[in-house]
């Protein structure tokens, strides 16, 4: 099954690890580290023009996506379900 991250962006729901939303990088220094070093390893990518909202991790990547970390987890959970 795959997950819609926003934009032109789905991902496959294997591949999903955690869902976070963006307030979690003012919030946590751990967090923001993580952001930080996933940049610089040119594993993180902005999904679209919008605002980001929340922070989706992948096996491979990082993303900053534009929907809500609540709608994504719904969309995640509906998956589970199936």
């Amino acid at each position: 099954m795959y997950i819609h991250l926003g934009g032109e962006k789905i991902i496959r729901s294997s591949e999903l690890i955690a869902i976070f939303d963006i307030s979690i990088e003012k919030s946590s220094k751990v967090s923001k580290q993580f952001v930080i070093q996933s940049q610089q390893d040119k594993k993180l990518e902005r999904i679209g023009e919008e605002e980001a909202k929340s922070i989706v991790v992948t096996k491979n990547i990082v993303y900053y996506s534009p929907i809500s970390s609540s709608t994504l987890k719904k969309r995640a959970k509906i998956l589970l379900e199936i």
